[in-house]
């Protein structure tokens, strides 16, 4: 996490801009298991889900709401794939093709895409020149726009890598970011700042001990009101806990895995 809890308050407040190249705009998860993964986060965050009709080229999904907004997607993977399971943040764009094509030219992968996936916009998958994977997403309509930082939902995003002057570089490049320093959170740890000046993202330098064997990734924060009742319920679930309940210079976080192994982190962050 940055500066940006603290200073400009929870993301999705009034007037914050969702849309913005570089802003985290969506996050997804695909399983094997979709009914296990819902009643997990349904019981732990509240989510009710709303099942998509139509298949879409990355398969059947289902929309997950707090109270009647989009808050997350959670789809199904095709019984041939194995994928390992994990969230998946997509950042926004004025152009997928285009954007695809600067992954590519920045040292970056395009692994899926860019395709349409009906209403959910024209996406693709990338990863960044230290492999963690990322989306890539324009919604030119986004009705029911989704909810951020109240608890249940998404509140920040923040790459852990070992190779963070080379991604910094990197997400410049493609999404016209700046980044600062911050200090306060440790040696290694910056902010990404859209071309409008609003902080979206971190991105912190780490050791392979600390990345919990998964390589280079991106972790989703999801508000809660009780990060250590929520640990607690977590476990009650069937999840487990990688790092325990702690303070921090932004809030109480702790980081867990559902059931099926997707890591996420809880976080309450100060009023």
């Amino acid at each position: 996490m940055t500066e940006a809890l603290g200073s400009t308050g929870r993301l999705g407040a009034p007037g914050h801009p969702r849309r913005t190249p570089g802003t985290p705009c969506w996050v997804s998860l695909l399983v094997h298991d979709l009914t296990t993964t819902q009643d997990f986060y349904g019981a732990l965050f509240g989510w009710e889900f709303r099942p998509q009709p139509t298949a879409t080229p990355l398969g059947y999904y289902a929309q997950a709401l707090l109270d009647g907004r989009e808050v997350a997607v959670i789809g199904q993977l095709p019984d041939e794939r194995r994928d390992p399971v994990a969230w998946t943040p997509y950042l926004a764009t004025d152009d997928v093709d285009l954007t695809a094509e600067m992954v590519r030219l920045c040292g970056g992968t395009v692994g899926f895409g860019p395709l349409d996936a009906g209403a959910a916009g024209r996406l693709a998958l990338a990863s960044d020149p230290s492999g963690a994977v990322f989306g890539i997403r324009h919604a030119p309509a986004y009705p029911g726009r989704p909810v951020s930082g109240t608890p249940g939902a998404p509140a920040w995003t923040e790459l852990m890598t070992h190779e963070s002057a080379r991604v910094i570089r990197f997400y410049e490049d493609v999404f016209g970011c700046t980044h600062k320093p911050n200090v306060s959170a440790g040696p290694d740890c910056v902010t990404l700042h859209t071309a409008d000046g609003r902080p979206v993202a971190s991105i912190r330098g780490v050791g392979g001990p600390q990345l919990h064997g998964r390589g280079a990734h991106w972790m989703t924060y999801f508000e809660t009101v009780d990060v250590d009742a929520a640990v607690a319920r977590t476990t009650e679930l069937g999840g487990s806990v990688v790092e325990p309940p702690r303070d921090g210079p932004y809030g109480r976080v702790a980081t867990l895995t559902d059931p099926a192994g997707a890591a996420f982190a809880l976080v309450r962050t100060p009023d």
